[in-house]
């Protein structure tokens, strides 16, 4: 029998986007739950942000940071499975960790070099606990643990369009790459779909056969979307979709955040147990 893995952004996601509130994906959760289906948040939250949330959820399954720079996996996990992957593990406290990302000083590095040219742009370590929480909406406490960064930096830039081709075209003359969440974000190499084909490929050699859903809202969720069998995307507040997810075998979401991560994630479950 097929394993259903299913991984999932958080801020718009299965997160609201204004209250960070999940209670209208609690059907869905609960069924997960009793089913034993393996949820990975695969989101730009650092660590610490993440570790609340599989609290509140009440998971404990291993987990993808910033964009898919870190990928951390409780101790335990994958202990044969991780043996001759050459992946560059280490261990952190209760987590083996698998870094992709680049260091945080060097994004901080490249925002300055590019503000030297002329860019506009405050990213979270220019910025206090204070400022942090009143641009995102996001709690004090909450605001602290996003600016205690590994992997990538988010960061504003009040440019148009073409503004925003020239800011991506100087990061990426740097070998650093640009990407958008609800604000931008300076990453390396790594995204969420490297990430998130990590893990599959770990639950793959530990289970043989699995089925893998993806659910995101924005571009930066893209990456993950293109590795899963089943790519989702909800819609955005104002009841769109995001214009830069055209994948073709995209499976539109019927809801907004969380209540159409719940209409999804239950019709899908359904779906694949009838196969």
């Amino acid at each position: 029998m097929r394993k259903t893995i299913i991984f999932t952004d958080l801020d718009g996601t299965l997160l609201d986007h204004s209250s960070y509130s999940f209670a209208a994906a609690e059907a869905a959760l609960s069924f997960i739950k009793q089913k034993n289906i393996p949820l990975i948040i695969c989101s730009s939250k650092t660590k610490k942000e993440i570790m609340y949330y599989r609290k509140k959820l009440g998971i404990q399954d291993p987990f993808i940071s910033e964009n898919g720079g870190g990928i951390f996996i409780p101790f335990g996990f994958f202990k044969k499975e991780l043996k001759g992957m050459k992946l560059p593990v280490s261990q952190e406290h209760d987590f083996l960790v698998i870094r992709l990302g680049a260091e945080y000083a060097l994004l901080r590095h490249v925002l300055e070099e590019i503000r030297r040219e002329g860019f506009s742009v405050r990213g979270f370590g220019d910025m206090t606990v204070s400022e942090v929480s009143e641009r995102t909406g996001i709690s004090l406490d909450e605001a602290a643990m996003a600016k205690e960064r590994d992997f990538d930096e988010p960061f504003y830039f009040d440019g148009n369009e073409s503004a925003v081709a020239k800011l991506s075209d100087s990061i990426l003359s740097k070998g650093y790459h640009i990407t958008r969440g609800n604000i931008f974000h300076i990453l390396g190499e790594n995204d969420k779909g490297k990430a998130a084909s990590i893990i599959a490929e770990l639950y793959k050699k530990k289970h043989k056969d699995i089925t893998t859903i993806a659910l995101g809202d924005s571009p930066n969720d893209i990456p993950m979307l293109k590795v899963a069998d089943y790519p989702v995307v909800v819609q955005k507040p104002n009841g769109l979709y995001d214009e830069q997810i055209r994948l073709s075998r995209i499976i539109k979401a019927d809801g907004i955040g969380p209540a159409g991560w719940n209409s999804a994630v239950l019709w899908l479950l359904s779906q694949l147990a009838h196969e």
